[in-house]
């Protein structure tokens, strides 16, 4: 995939990253932790839900749920196993949950294609039997942070509040497109064809991907975190009209809600849960005490 373009510079746009470990994370801690040592009598652990008639595979930590709980959603091409060192640390202070759409991670496929009604369907299954009729905070990261964002203003009643990790732009379509002509050569071109087939489904989610108007969730706390790294720019030619539009498109979500606030992780690339984990944590953190108050 776009992973194979030098290092990882084109793997955010695409919003996939397969094959990619977890990098700046704490090996060692993650495979000592056990998930199933939690005081909480809510579900813990990781296990399989049945969700509209497919098997889901869920992480749980943390509790009991005061605030919020938190559910994490992965990027395209990773799966829960990538939150591990996330979900630790937010769990110490919250119920945190994470989950392989289908398609990913330990997860059934999709019986076809999906788009962004039927994902969010397993969604709410999800956070129906995680959260047991409490609010959450969701917080995705790319393809997962696009995902929350299309999903937060149609469940007002179930999200009181977005964290979204560079998320993928709203117009993702049009911008490659605009950005990098028909016309494009080489790596250009390659950086292209792969976003635009990978938009059309052909990823391991069968998610197509469209563009679409960013609507309101209304006043929920909404934190908007873009990388700091410009490794898009990487790309021959075309790769400082991709930042410019990678920048734009992370403006774009602050439409999302009255209380929106966009930072950058100055020292972050496209992952930054694991690049710099302590950005990730305190935006969490802090919306989900404002949504305490939902």
């Amino acid at each position: 995939m776009l992973g194979k373009f030098k290092t990882t510079a084109v793997t955010a746009l695409c919003c996939t990253a397969l094959g990619m470990g977890v990098a700046g994370c704490d090996s060692e801690a993650v495979e000592n932790w056990d998930p199933f040592a939690s005081s909480s009598s809510m579900f813990s652990g990781t296990k399989k839900i049945t969700v509209d008639g497919k098997s889901v595979n869920v992480s749980c930590a943390g509790g009991p749920a005061v605030r919020p709980t938190i559910v994490l959603l992965h990027g395209g091409g990773d799966d829960l196993t990538k939150l591990a060192a996330l979900q630790k640390t937010l769990s110490k202070n919250n119920r945190v949950c994470s989950y392989d759409r289908l398609g990913a991670g330990a997860s059934d496929k999709p019986a076809g294609p999906q788009d962004f009604a039927s994902t969010g369907k397993i969604l709410t299954g999800v956070i129906d039997q995680v959260a047991e009729g409490g609010p959450v905070v969701l917080a995705g990261h790319s393809l997962g942070g696009i995902i929350a964002a299309r999903y937060a203003p149609e469940h007002q009643d179930k999200v009181k509040g977005l964290v979204l990790m560079d998320a993928t732009p709203s117009t993702m379509i049009a911008d490659i497109s605009t950005v990098i002509p028909k016309s494009a050569k080489g790596p250009g071109a390659q950086v292209r064809a792969q976003n635009l087939a990978i938009f059309q489904g052909q990823n391991p989610e069968q998610l197509v991907i469209k563009d679409g108007k960013v609507g309101s969730a209304g006043n929920i706390p909404v934190e908007v975190i873009m990388h700091g790294q410009q490794y898009l720019a990487a790309i021959p030619t075309y790769g400082k009209g991709l930042e410019k539009a990678w920048a734009a498109g992370q403006r774009k979500w602050l439409e999302l809600s009255g209380n929106s606030k966009l930072s950058t992780a100055t020292k972050s690339g496209h992952y930054i849960y694991t690049d710099t984990p302590d950005v990730a944590v305190k935006a969490i953190e802090t919306v989900t005490s404002q949504a305490a108050g939902f």
